[in-house]
């Protein structure tokens, strides 16, 4: 699917997000990137072949100092 030189990481690959963003809906609050990977705002994301990754944001822990 990339045509980028050196091309981006693929959909399969751990650093899949690294891929250039080929369409934003910022109101919406989604990206699609170059290798078919539709990122949401809420660091979830839907893989081309349907697959979903659940969001995987840092939480603060609870009592953690500042």
């Amino acid at each position: 699917m990339c045509q980028h030189v050196p091309p981006c990481p693929s959909a399969e690959a751990s650093d899949r997000e690294a891929a250039r963003a080929v369409s934003r809906a910022f109101v919406q609050g989604w990206t699609v990137l170059c290798n078919g990977v539709v990122c949401f705002e809420d660091t979830g994301e839907l893989l081309p072949d349907g697959r979903i990754i659940a969001p995987h944001r840092a939480t603060l822990l609870a009592g953690a100092a500042a």
